[in-house]
């Protein structure tokens, strides 16, 4: 029954990993530097594993405790399948996996990024560059093996060829395993944030602005444990953000394509599931290809740059569209021009929010530079216009999420609004077609914090003026990508949350026939649980918006959205402050420190993140697991349904004004470090820190959470469709 385009799925993920090790292995070859550059590296290094140890530690434990819960609903209640359980430690482990690796080869690179700096820019580019690709190539690898073996075993439990109603329970019970990788990426987004902003902003709070020395400077105690937080928020996080977006659009669109072609035979239906899978693998492939495009020269302006990263970024999504036209085209699904067009418009919505957010965000831009300018009149006019920039920057990516989701929709439909299930399917194809060169695009976001690492390693180690003018050149590129990789996966986020709002529908539906109800009543009559449609269920359900119980769960979840980044800002406010207090008693008490004749306590910083982080990633991560269940419980499905579209509603839109007033307010205060408005040490660059120390909890913890938080509800209430029909109250 296996298609021979299905094998492209595997030989992706084997491909992906073999080019991750070889990179990772030429990073190897290249040397750290000085004794000093090495030795730092490695005081990174340490904390960056001491960290994630301690956090894996307590994830574990709630790993044990889901899975016990997983374990009684499907063996005791009998209200879910068998292989949940299993399925959802799989899409832990794997998220986890691929933070780990990416962190990894993180730590190592960034010395090594600044020593080759040292002989040229490009040089300085292609080893931070592709050292972010291990991370990009890792998480599209793992997530790809993950899926082909799930698929594989699924098939052979359940053969596909059997009947139509196989495919469906293969595609909700591999659906599943996204939770796993949800919740794992959650704590890795929220313990990241709080520790590596807690750390940034006490660095620069007490050092630039109050003991005046330049940002990374080996005299703050807080240095090694803001470049520890760099690894392990905004690499090892966004890995395991970004590995749960990438398999959760395409089993979502998977268990879709199930549903839209039950009509068509299995063989069509077939074909319907494993194309995302096949599009995914092609694009990893590409991904490869555009990596190796990535160079620049000598001297290049921040335009210059980007447009380097741009043309690997490119290559792959041009050569994405024309090859999936011959995949569809081979697969001979129904309407494929149509569903080409959903891909097509996947994958333009991806670069236009990309490129809206490089121009809200960028130096090189007005609205960035309006910022600088502001921070002439101190810092409540440079936080006012960061917080109406980063406003105002919601307008463009919204319409293009609404616009390019219309067209998914229609092109898929054949442009009948009426194809609800053939139009939501082509929402979620469109989702993997804006991910499907994701390896690329992660590996320009993983280079950010590369970059950054390197900057503060030239910095620390006394490097030359002309090698910290090339590592400044890389880190404010690295701003840049970094913000746009948030843009990038809120945007995809919005794109999943959708296909997911869908396929909760279709695990629903597997959940009465499991307790034994097999017919619904509608007002047309008694229809077949197993054969009625989407629109059936939303009637079923009555999900209107007449209904109390759809209204109270969209103010609810609108609510999830507040209360989580309340919760997340407030942990890295009190993080912080305990950061600030320990280096200006380090300043205070440690003589010898400012002039450079002691060695500041480093590891009581890193110990201070560790443990805020730890303390405080608990509750926001619970409450988002808890809420699905807890709504499902007492208002149902409707509630449930509400309680998705508000969290998806107002989250997507929170967390792109997040994100980018966080990097807007960053890359102002580096636009002035590079000599606008006065340079460093100037009324304005104090100014201007303090605005970027409100954006850091803005853009590296609270915004690109939210994303997660959207997928994470969405994913639980999918596991747990089956306790909400049996036990709920309304």
């Amino acid at each position: 029954m296996l298609h021979n385009l299905f094998w492209l799925v595997p030989a992706g993920s084997v491909l992906a990993l073999g080019f991750a090790w070889f990179f990772f292995r030429q990073l190897m070859k290249e040397s750290e530097g000085t004794e000093t550059m090495a030795k730092i590296a490695e005081h990174v290094r340490k904390g960056a594993m001491a960290y994630l140890r301690q956090q894996y530690k307590i994830v574990l434990i709630v790993f044990i405790v889901l899975t016990a819960i997983f374990a009684a609903m499907a063996y005791i209640f009998n209200v879910q399948n068998e292989y949940v359980w299993f399925a959802f430690l799989t899409g832990g482990f794997f998220s986890g996996l691929a933070g780990f690796f990416g962190m990894k080869t993180a730590t190592y690179a960034s010395a090594r990024t600044a020593n080759a700096a040292r002989k040229s820019l490009n040089r300085g580019l292609q080893v931070a560059f592709r050292s972010g690709a291990v991370m990009g190539l890792v998480v599209v690898g793992l997530a790809l093996l993950d899926i082909a073996l799930w698929f594989l075993v699924l098939n052979w439990i359940y053969p596909a060829a059997d009947n139509v109603h196989n495919l469906v329970i293969i595609t909700t019970t591999m659906l599943t395993f996204g939770m796993g990788a949800s919740t794992q990426a959650l704590f890795a987004r929220v313990g990241g944030g709080i520790f590596t902003k807690a750390a940034d902003v006490g660095a620069d709070l007490v050092g630039k602005v109050e003991a005046g020395i330049p940002e990374d400077d080996p005299r703050n105690p807080a240095t090694i444990a803001d470049n520890v937080g760099d690894n392990v928020g905004d690499v090892a996080g966004m890995g395991a953000d970004l590995y749960e977006s990438y398999a959760g659009s395409v089993l979502a669109t998977a268990a879709l394509g199930a549903a839209a072609f039950m009509s068509l035979g299995v063989e069509m239906q077939f074909k319907g599931v494993i194309a995302p899978m096949v599009i995914a693998a092609v694009g990893t492939l590409l991904s490869i290809l555009g990596i190796f495009a990535v160079r620049t020269k000598e001297g290049a302006t921040q335009k210059q740059l980007l447009g380097a990263l741009s043309k690997g970024v490119d290559l792959s999504s041009i050569l994405i569209i024309i090859l999936s036209f011959f995949i569809l085209k081979a697969l001979a699904l129904p309407n494929y021009i149509g569903m080409w067009g959903s891909i097509v418009f996947g994958l333009i919505t991806g670069w236009l929010i990309g490129k809206e957010t490089e121009y809200f965000t960028s130096e090189a831009y007005k609205p960035t530079q309006e910022i600088a300018r502001n921070a002439e009149t101190g810092p409540a006019t440079v936080i006012i216009s960061g917080l109406g920039t980063g406003m105002l920057s919601t307008a463009f990516p919204v319409l293009t999420i609404v616009i390019g989701t219309m067209m998914a929709y229609l092109c898929a439909s054949g442009f009948d609004m009426n194809n609800v299930s053939m139009g939501l399917y082509g929402i979620g194809i469109a989702a993997v077609g804006m991910l499907s060169t994701l390896g690329i695009t992660l590996a320009t976001d993983a280079y950010g914090p590369i970059a950054d690492n390197a900057g503060g390693n030239a910095e620390m180690s006394g490097l030359g003026e002309e090698v910290r003018k090339r590592t400044d050149a890389l880190d404010s590129l690295g701003n840049t990508t970094a913000a746009t990789g948030k843009g990038f996966a809120i945007g995809s986020a919005a794109l999943t949350a959708l296909a997911l709002l869908a396929s909760y529908i279709e695990e629903l539906k597997i959940g009465l026939v499991r307790i034994g109800e097999t017919t619904i009543t509608l007002s047309r009559g008694v229809v077949d649980t197993s054969t009625a449609t989407l629109t059936d269920f939303m009637e079923f359900y009555n999900v209107t918006l007449m209904n109390p119980k759809v209204l109270m769960g969209m103010l609810l979840g609108s609510m999830m959205a507040f209360m989580f980044c309340g919760l997340t800002m407030n942990a890295v406010g009190r993080a912080a402050a305990a950061m600030v207090e320990e280096v200006r008693r380090q300043f205070r008490e440690i003589k010898g420190i400012l002039t450079g004749e002691t060695e500041p306590d480093y590891a009581r910083c890193v110990e201070i993140s560790t443990k805020g982080a730890q303390r405080a990633m608990m509750l926001p991560s619970l409450l988002a697991i808890a809420a699905p269940i807890v709504v499902g419980l007492i208002f149902g499905v409707a509630g449930v349904m509400g309680l998705l579209t508000g969290g998806l509603a107002a989250g997507f839109v929170l967390a792109v004004f997040m994100a980018n007033a966080g990097g807007a307010w960053d890359n102002a205060k580096k636009y002035i470090e590079a000599g606008a408005h006065g340079g460093k040490g100037s009324d304005a660059h104090k100014a201007a820190v303090v605005g970027d120390t409100v954006g850091d909890p803005f853009k590296d913890t609270s915004g690109p959470s939210l994303n997660i938080l959207i997928k994470l509800m969405s994913m639980v209430a999918i596991v747990m469709a089956g306790l909400t029909v049996t036990f709920s109250l309304l």
